[in-house]
């Protein structure tokens, strides 16, 4: 029995991986900062294991996984979220013929940079705006033509972005924190999410936010843009990648996809697969068969909706749209045959929760603030 080791337990995607990698007939392991988790309470899960987070020490979390797979005897390693920048270091460090289905730490951090990663896709001559680093003469010269995005070039979930209006001044550079200015493009953002192995597509999802929470998309819808499945096809090709892989895109009015980051690393599109399909994909690097899509065009996570929706009912305004779609839309979590994830969703999400509320942050953005990169 081939056994799994997934290094993240807390995300509803978490939750996808392992029940597809039982149902494929592994044996399924979750390694994760807060013990108890979402994914781990799936009946899915063999065991769950607690490891210190990234955030107290990047030598130590990667010891502490290396650890679970020499004692458990792990034949494969899978990253789930933010925390493939770290795990990917762990390359050097398991036994041999242990697979990491991810990329060299070089090839994943070049990618999750947002300016080396535009740099690197407009070489291919694919599609991206107009970049330049903070504090550079280029940045000043596209603040003054329109309106700019400022973000940090290791960042998750909007975190530090600011929007900017043509002429308006930048913030001041900072060279322990490194941030890239871009071109505003004007349209509606789409997200994607891949699974490839050694430089070929085997399925893309396209979808878009159908509720958000702040910038956290929390219900998707996915959709068909052809534009999009080309530009990461070339992409995927040129970088010879294996592993997941995920863009966030704005369509301009002409139709155009622009690229604005990378996320080498699973994002929600995941949810619109069938769990055991994405199972198969990893485990047979030559697999030819068909990840099939489930039935629903859109999927939501519940418990942030119900968020969403009472929000809007004390805002006054979208309350009677957000009830609809809280009542009529499938939760991604939700199984009649594992129900125990969902209905002790509320105690395995305390610890964000608590996070949340103490640091007047939305659930997104904290939901992986110890496992996120940093320099040093």
């Amino acid at each position: 029995m081939t056994t799994v080791l997934l290094t993240l337990g807390r995300l509803p995607k978490a939750l996808d991986l392992a029940r597809g990698f039982s149902k494929a007939g592994c044996r399924v392991l979750v390694a994760e900062p807060y013990g108890w988790t979402l994914a781990g309470a799936s009946r899915h899960v063999a065991r769950e294991f607690r490891v210190p987070p990234p955030s107290a020490g990047k030598a130590a979390y990667l010891e502490a996984l290396a650890d679970i797979v020499w004692r458990e005897s792990v034949d494969l390693v899978v990253p789930v979220s933010e925390e493939t920048m770290h795990v990917a270091h762990l390359a050097g460090m398991l036994p041999e013929g242990v697979r990491l289905f991810t990329m060299a730490p070089e090839q994943v951090l070049a990618l999750h940079d947002k300016a080396r990663f535009v740099k690197a896709a407009s070489a291919m001559g694919l599609a991206v705006p107009q970049s330049a680093p903070l504090g550079s003469a280029e940045a000043e010269d596209l603040r003054r033509t329109g309106p700019v995005v400022v973000k940090p070039v290791f960042s998750c979930s909007g975190n530090g972005l600011q929007i900017l209006r043509g002429g308006e001044p930048l913030p001041p550079a900072d060279p322990a924190a490194p941030a890239v200015v871009q071109r505003f493009v004007e349209g509606r953002e789409h997200s994607t999410c891949s699974i490839a192995q050694d430089g070929r597509v085997v399925a893309t999802m396209v979808y878009r936010g159908a509720v958000m929470s702040g910038s956290v998309a929390v219900a998707f819808e996915r959709v068909d843009v052809p534009a999009i499945d080309a530009w990461v096809s070339q992409f995927v090709a040129e970088t010879h990648w294996s592993g997941f892989i995920s863009f966030d895109f704005i369509i301009d009015a002409a139709g155009v996809p622009h690229a604005i980051e990378c996320n080498p690393r699973a994002t929600s599109g995941v949810h619109f697969w069938e769990d055991e399909d994405i199972a198969r994909t990893v485990l047979e690097p030559g697999w030819q068969g068909q990840v099939r899509v489930r039935r629903q065009r859109t999927l939501q996570q519940f418990y942030a909706c119900l968020t969403e929706t009472q929000a809007a009912m004390l805002r006054g305004k979208g309350f009677l749209p957000s009830l609809k779609s809280l009542i009529t839309t499938r939760d991604v979590s939700w199984d009649w045959r594992d129900p125990w994830p969902f209905m002790s969703m509320i105690l395995t999400s305390w610890p964000i929760i608590w996070q949340s509320i103490t640091k007047g942050a939305r659930f997104g953005e904290v939901a992986t603030l110890d496992v996120g990169w940093y320099e040093g």
